[in-house]
């Protein structure tokens, strides 16, 4: 899914992201909702942040993973991280920011918009002032029952690229 927003975004630079998991819920730019076998998930789209919610089929608890720009909290991604969740199972996040030309930049978006926009599991915003703001959004769900996703957020003003990716088994 693709969408274009009026919105400008917020986030200005990688190094101002935050991850959490305890986080509420903010109000999103654009949701995807994608039901998968034994779970619900949310696609949210912030100020070129986003928000990923895991609601199993089970009363058991919720993942809110949240990168994103937070007010009084220091800025900083982790390269990796695991966590047992109860009720959702093993949460593990990698993260990774590049620093890249706008021509690599920009070939790297383009590949976003064809390999994200029209997935069933995608989520993309374009946000105005420039064609190279975006944030995106990618579930890939396996057969075991497993949850993939990953998500990228461009910075085109600082040259930089962030690509998260998060698995859950439950």
């Amino acid at each position: 899914m693709r969408a274009s927003i009026s919105t400008p975004f917020v986030d200005t630079r990688a190094a101002d992201l935050v991850w959490t998991l305890d986080h509420p819920l903010v109000d999103a730019l654009a949701v995807r909702t994608v039901e998968v076998p034994g779970a619900r998930v949310e696609l949210r789209v912030l100020g070129a942040s986003h928000q990923v919610v895991v609601r199993p089929e089970s009363d058991g608890g919720a993942l809110v993973e949240t990168v994103a720009c937070l007010p009084g909290l220091p800025g900083g991604l982790p390269d990796s991280a695991d966590r047992p969740l109860r009720g959702v199972g093993d949460y593990r996040f990698d993260s990774l920011v590049e620093s890249l030309s706008r021509d690599a930049l920009a070939r790297r978006v383009d590949r976003l918009h064809r390999e994200v926009a029209d997935s069933p599991g995608g989520l993309l915003v374009a946000f105005p002032g420039d064609p190279l703001s975006v944030t995106a959004l990618h579930l890939a769900p396996d057969s075991v029952g497993d949850l993939h996703w990953r998500t990228w957020h461009a910075y085109p003003q600082s040259g930089e690229l962030v690509t998260t990716t998060a698995h859950v088994t439950p």
